[in-house]
């Protein structure tokens, strides 16, 4: 997987986005753009926290139950919706805390969308996230130290415009401006960013 992003092209993304549309009877273009902010965001706070020696065990031994082994990327179809929001709750209460609220804001102003139903949207991906990093983390043999370069490369966040969208949103508190700001960064070329749109590069670099 060369990124996060790649995940909605496969079978496994597929799934994901039917089973949010499903549930949210939101439109499936609409579920990608939602992911298409939302996983590059969730592994950018990941990595913050990480940065913390603390933080980075605390992943580190939550990565290391089998809960997080990779399992859900095959059984994805399998899973009850409810079950997957209320690991995801979970899982987003530890990585953005009093975060979340603000950018679930910021996204459903920025793709006019229901602000619940964006979190409906980041609490169904955040178990598969956890599943992809778990089974990165075997494969590798990652250990707490070296989960930063492990998400970083998840993430796929050598690409400053991408890393400059995670940044604007963590520190978002949901104003007006940030949405033009974020809007810009999403929908291609606004505010002086360079590098192209993110749905667009996600989408067929346009």
């Amino acid at each position: 997987m060369a990124s996060i992003l790649d995940l909605l092209n496969t079978q496994t993304g597929e799934q994901l986005v039917n089973k949010a549309s499903s549930k949210t009877s939101e439109d499936k273009t609409k579920i990608i753009s939602v992911l298409g902010m939302a996983m590059p965001l969730i592994l950018g706070a990941m990595k913050r926290n990480a940065k913390d020696p603390k933080g980075a065990e605390s992943l580190n031994k939550a990565l290391q139950s089998e809960k997080h082994n990779g399992d859900v990327l095959d059984n994805l179809g399998d899973k009850n919706p409810e079950e997957l929001t209320n690991e995801g709750s979970k899982i987003l209460s530890h990585v953005l805390g009093a975060k979340q609220s603000g950018v679930s804001k910021t996204i459903a102003g920025t793709l006019n969308i229901d602000e619940s139903t964006v979190n409906y949207i980041l609490e169904m991906a955040a178990p598969v996230i956890m599943g992809i990093l778990g089974q990165q983390k075997r494969k590798d043999d990652v250990g707490a130290s070296g989960l930063s370069g492990l998400l970083g490369s998840v993430m796929g966040s050598n690409n400053s415009h991408d890393q400059s969208l995670v940044e604007t949103l963590l520190d978002a508190d949901g104003d007006s401006s940030v949405i033009d700001d974020v809007s810009g960064m999403i929908f291609g070329g606004k505010k002086g960013k360079k590098g192209g749109s993110l749905l667009g590069g996600m989408l067929g670099g346009k």
